[in-house]
């Protein structure tokens, strides 16, 4: 009986997905993209059949092309789903590049209707490169130790993002072999790798908390990290003592009981992807959003989801309340950008990232949150600093780093713009300029922890 019962759920599955199928070829997306509705914005408006998830992917598509919702109009009640967005690129500017608006459509409309469901953009599976997840305690010089780690084990770093929250740390991180430049399969080395990097996590300690996980299962980078560190419960944990109580969001979840959902409301500072980070939250939670209000024209955007759970229930306890507006604080802070922003703009080399943090580290620099891409044999990465002890970053630090590593390759992007330049017949800039050029810098130095 209980096979009979198993083949009877995993008929009703199929049918269910074949008729899901049906329904979304009988009902293509549509899109439509209009330059004049708006003076100051691009609008976009997605018509589709409904399914759990859509917005997110809607949402994602648009912010991984780098652009930036100004507003935007949600409703999914019933079976169908429709959304407006008004988006500019960076500049403020309305979208006119024809390649990027004709992306959107091929991967909106209906040529996207037959792909399976949360595609993730950009992302595919390659030879190229081995995902390396990384979860553990938040110290300073933990970049630093990880990239050096992988540098010795002739590993090249290809990709990367870090983020830092509530004393916790979490890393998404593509490597290839040194040699080949092709993903690193052999088990004996990947078990390596995840032992040593894992005893840098744990600080040289059996740590519960730590965790490295080598894996060809391709996710979204930023959801990925999202998932890591809520499943980590960083929300629940006390927030930074020197977090800026001005960057903090404020969220508030009310039951709406004449239409049976819970509203949840979000005002906060804006900023690039806040958008993706609380949708990404709320359908990783099992919510549903039916409708959806979002304004974020000035500094301060806000945010009003009507929602319910997954299972069709609004929010039941004011424990659930509580998680819910915990988690979704917890998702904006971890984007929140604390410190100075360095820039590095370079030819990309074997151990380029484990130098520069290690400059940053003997410096009494602790990375918060870092970007690193190469592409084309450049290497664009983006660090978030502060002193070790959570003080301000010193100029004079900063100048004398510049000035290793080379005023043009590392610029200052945040508060300390104008920075006294280093002098032209500086000996400092000449002697490290040479060595960063060569190959013996890049294979320089040997693990060492620094806690």
């Amino acid at each position: 009986m209980a096979f009979i019962s198993e083949v009877n759920m995993s008929f009703s599955h199929y049918m269910d997905d074949e008729y899901e199928k049906l329904f979304r070829r009988m009902n293509p997306p549509r899109v439509v993209i209009d330059n004049e509705a708006s003076k100051n914005a691009t609008v976009i408006r997605v018509d589709s059949a409904n399914k759990h998830g859509i917005l997110l992917e809607v949402v994602q598509i648009l912010t991984d092309l780098d652009l930036v919702i100004t507003k935007a109009y949600i409703s999914s009640d019933g079976g169908w789903f429709m959304d407006v967005f008004n988006v500019t690129d960076q500049e403020g500017n309305k979208v006119t590049d024809e390649a990027i608006l004709d992306y959107i459509r091929k991967s909106l409309g209906p040529e996207s209707c037959f792909t399976s469901p949360m595609r993730s953009v950009g992302v595919k599976q390659s030879m190229d490169h081995t995902v390396i997840e990384l979860l553990g305690r938040d110290r300073p010089g933990l970049l630093s130790e990880v990239s050096a780690v992988l540098t010795n084990l002739k590993c090249n770093i290809v990709n990367a993002e870090v983020w830092t929250h509530n004393t916790r740390a979490a890393a998404v991180m593509q490597v290839n072999d040194e040699e080949t430049g092709s993903a690193i399969i052999e088990p004996e080395r990947l078990s390596l790798i995840k032992e040593l990097l894992c005893n840098v996590l744990g600080g040289g300690k059996k740590n519960k908390g730590a965790r490295t996980i080598v894996t060809d299962v391709v996710t979204h980078t930023d959801r990925r990290l999202h998932q890591m560190l809520f499943a980590d419960r960083d929300y629940e944990r006390a927030r930074d003592d020197d977090f800026d109580e001005k960057q903090k969001p404020n969220v508030n979840v009310v039951n709406w009981s004449d239409k049976d959902y819970s509203v949840v409301t979000i005002q906060s500072k804006d900023r690039p992807k806040l958008l993706f980070d609380a949708v990404c939250t709320l359908t990783d939670m099992q919510y549903v959003v039916f409708h959806a209000n979002i304004d974020a024209e000035g500094p301060e955007a806000y945010q009003e989801y009507y929602i319910r759970h997954i299972d069709g229930s609004p929010v039941k306890s004011e424990a659930e309340r509580q998680r819910v507006m915990q988690c979704l604080e917890a998702a904006i802070e971890r984007r929140v950008s604390e410190g100075l922003k360095l820039e590095l703009c370079t030819t990309d080399r074997v151990g380029l990232l484990s130098n520069v943090t290690r400059i940053f580290r003997e410096n009494s620099l602790t990375v918060t949150r870092a970007e690193v891409t190469t592409k084309g044999g450049k290497a664009v990465n983006t660090f978030y600093v502060r002193g070790t002890s959570g003080c301000p970053v010193d100029s004079k630090t900063i100048e004398s780093i510049r000035e290793t590593i080379g005023n043009t390759i590392l610029k200052v992007k945040g508060s300390f713009e104008e920075l006294k330049p280093a002098s032209q017949d500086s000996p400092t800039r000449f002697l490290f300029g040479g060595l960063f050029k060569s190959r013996s810098f890049v294979n320089f130095g040997l693990v060492r922890s620094y806690s």
